[in-house]
């Protein structure tokens, strides 16, 4: 299938020029005009249960307001049979405390972590019929403690894409076996961290060609030390996290032997840590090595830039990235770094709680941010809301990227509490349109009904489901059904496709950069990645829209994690194309 994990691009002196301070926060030359959206089309549509995406998530709630009944779950989205098309995996709570359960088990599904293959068919016509099968029991996951997140990654270099999942409890490593079976390998990779781990992502900080993993951990919290918390009114509620201790995040070396060493000291991330719930892995500063952007629940967010030595070095108080426009630590949830405004850098778009706003940070190609979330349109139109799962995704093909952020508070509301509804914690999820000129409008309103519904939301995974060139999403709620989002606008734009391969391996390359560079002289800037969002993994494959411009004059320009850079021309556009590192022609060593 196409895949494509991350690709780092390595500018040239002329690129690095055009990132440098003086530039428009716009590029002058736009891109093709985008064909129009039919008004008549509904953006997004819910195929959950017409697919066989048969999913409800079970938070184990007993009436103690533990803090983990309303942080999950997340979801993850990787081929894990290398047919072509991506598979679903979401993790499962279970019972919290003692006594009976608020909300009722899901009837009729199992109380574990499910794996859904993804059957797509297409048919000669060009029709596409997409269902999903419960997998789990065949494919050997036996999954342990109350989930929360995914990250996926080829860690052992075999060409089959591996799963890790984070837990209220002791996190587990599933090496995939290469036959539609895993084996949990978490004690014997030395992975099975036992603290409350939230994000996590694969990376190749060291660049010796295998992937190393992060983990974020939350607080240090278990339900024996739980304290009760109250709202301002006196009715009890769950507790803010500034009621607990952050506990360190954790980054592990992969030795290459199947193995991982906790080097989280030795690197340098022990310094400074907080609750973390969101991290998303890029090159911020543009110097070609991956860096890593870690954000916190009420506490200063971490920019750990790659010292390209095998430490890192928090920037994020000087880079502008630590607190909001205001100095202040913000409630920070789900995040995504992109290049929203086609300038070549890194921006991030972040998700905080109700009364906060969410957080634009623009980056001026340096690795320095400047909050304009108000200025572009953010701050306001997310007031209202708290965010979880977000990503920066081109929902119409015109390419400029625009925004999907899914939301859930998490304080109770007490005017609905009551025994038929002990969970009040719905709210609806929010769509942002690039304007093409920096900004963005709230557009949740024209995205379709399933924008109506009111769910406590929390992973959010994006990618291509159903392999027709646009990014459909998939949304976990908290005791709730996951939803299916399948794009339905996408396709009237052109696009580019492409999995992106190591020579050595035949395994998606996290950590690169493309850049596709049009006719017109303008270029547009994507990162293979599968992390990012919030507690989920995405699809790693690259997804370019193209507009209108329905030519082969494509000149695509790829830096992999090794620093090769190399150049491809005339690329077939509307289908996926399959690039393996040292086949292109190259720019430099």
């Amino acid at each position: 299938m196409p895949r494509s994990p991350g690709v780092y691009l390595i500018l040239t002196v002329g690129l690095f020029a055009a990132c440098g301070t003086d530039t428009p926060a716009v590029p002058a030359s736009d891109t093709a005009s985008a064909a129009p959206v039919d008004a008549e089309v509904e953006w997004f549509v819910d195929q959950a249960e017409a697919t066989g995406l048969d999913y409800i998530h079970f938070n184990g709630m007993t009436g103690g307001f533990y803090t983990p009944e309303m942080m999950g779950p997340g979801v993850g989205l990787f081929d894990y049979d290398n047919d072509g098309d991506l598979d679903v995996y979401i993790p499962q709570g279970e019972l919290l405390g003692e006594g009976e359960p608020l909300i009722t088990p899901p009837e009729g599904q199992p109380l574990t972590d499910r794996l859904f293959r993804n059957e797509l068919e297409v048919h000669p016509d060009g029709t596409r019929t997409l269902r999903f099968t419960d997998v789990t029991n065949a494919s050997g996951l036996r999954s342990r403690g109350y989930g929360i997140g995914v990250a996926t990654g080829d860690y052992d270099n075999d060409g089959w894409v591996d799963l890790y999942v984070t837990r209220f409890g002791p996190n587990q490593l599933f090496r995939n076996l290469g036959d539609g079976t895993f084996l949990d390998v978490s004690a014997t990779s030395g992975t099975d961290d036992a603290s409350w781990g939230a994000p996590a992502t694969f990376l190749d900080y060291d660049r010796d060609g295998f992937l190393d993993l992060f983990v974020g951990n939350y607080l240090a919290y278990t339900l024996e030390t739980h304290t009760q918390c109250y709202a301002p009114s006196g009715v009890a509620d769950y507790c803010a996290p500034e009621s607990g201790l952050p506990q360190s995040n954790v980054l592990y070396r992969n030795q290459g032997n199947g193995t991982f060493v906790d080097v989280t000291v030795a690197a340098g991330l022990a310094r400074d840590f907080g609750p973390a719930l969101g991290n998303a892995s890029a090159d911020f500063n543009n110097d070609g090595w991956i860096d890593l952007f870690v954000a916190n629940d009420q506490m200063e967010n971490q920019l750990w830039i790659n010292q390209q030595d095998g430490t890192f070095q928090n920037m994020a108080l000087l880079s502008g990235a630590a607190l909001g426009a205001g100095g202040n630590a913000k409630a920070d949830m789900g995040v995504d770094a992109g290049d929203f405004d086609n300038d070549g850098d890194e921006d991030l778009f972040i998700t905080e709680l109700t009364g906060q706003g969410s957080t634009l940070y623009v980056n001026d190609g340096r690795g320095l941010f400047e909050d304009l979330s108000a200025p572009r349109g953010i701050r306001g139109a997310s007031l209202p809301y708290t965010g979880f799962g977000a990503a920066w995704i081109d929902i119409d093909n015109d390419g400029w990227q625009d925004i999907i952020a899914v939301n859930g508070t998490v304080t109770t509301d007490i005017e609905r509490l009551s025994p038929e509804n002990p969970f009040p914690l719905d709210q609806r999820n929010q769509v942002f349109q690039n304007r093409r000129d920096g900004s963005f409008e709230d557009v949740t309103d024209q995205a379709g009904g399933v924008f109506n519904l009111s769910e406590v939301s929390r992973g959010a995974a994006f990618g291509d489901l159903d392999n027709d060139g646009d990014t459909d999403l998939i949304v976990a709620n908290t005791a709730g059904p996951a939803r299916l989002l399948i794009n339905a606008i996408g396709q009237q734009n052109h696009w580019l496709g492409l999995e992106l391969i190591g020579r050595q391996t035949p395994r998606d390359m996290l950590g690169a950069r493309v850049a596709v560079m049009l006719a017109d002289g303008s270029t547009l800037w994507r990162r293979a990645r599968a992390d990012g969002s919030y507690a989920s993994a995405n699809d790693p494959r690259v997804l370019v829209g193209l507009a209108e411009v329905a030519t082969t004059e494509l000149r695509l320009r790829v830096t992999w994690p090794s620093g090769l850079t190399e150049e491809w021309l005339d690329l077939p556009i509307n289908q996926y194309t399959t690039l393996t590192e040292g086949t292109g022609g190259s720019l430099s060593p």
